[in-house]
């Protein structure tokens, strides 16, 4: 095995928190955001690996772009805070970007894929 192989069994995206009760709140939160060449908000397309909670209510999204090169790269990741902050309960957010996993359209919705014609 090498480095950059995973462990067995560890996943390249980390499990959410979905049993906190701000979960589902978070999800509509980034479901506000958009990916202004994409007329398919963040979360359904697949951008948003892992909302992960403490039971302070901090909350660390770690998330992706469809590309590398997007030119919103710099403020997307702001634009989530913005919607996930306000929140009543959030006690701070912080959003990570990653490139691993590589985003795929496998990874958008059903809803995504019907609003942009792949269905």
């Amino acid at each position: 095995m090498t480095a950059a192989e995973p462990l067995q069994g560890t996943p390249l995206i980390a499990p959410s928190t979905t049993d906190h009760p701000l979960y589902e709140q978070v999800v509509e939160a980034c479901r506000t955001v958009y990916d202004p060449e994409i007329p398919v908000n963040i979360y359904d397309l697949g951008l948003i690996y892992t909302i992960d909670i403490s039971p302070e209510n901090a909350v660390n999204i770690t998330m992706t772009l469809t590309a590398p090169g997007c030119p919103v790269a710099g403020d997307m990741p702001g634009w989530v805070a913005d919607a996930v902050e306000p929140l009543a309960g959030v006690k701070q957010v912080d959003v990570h970007l990653t490139w691993e996993p590589q985003w795929g359209m496998d990874m958008m919705s059903d809803e995504a894929r019907l609003e942009l014609g792949f269905m």
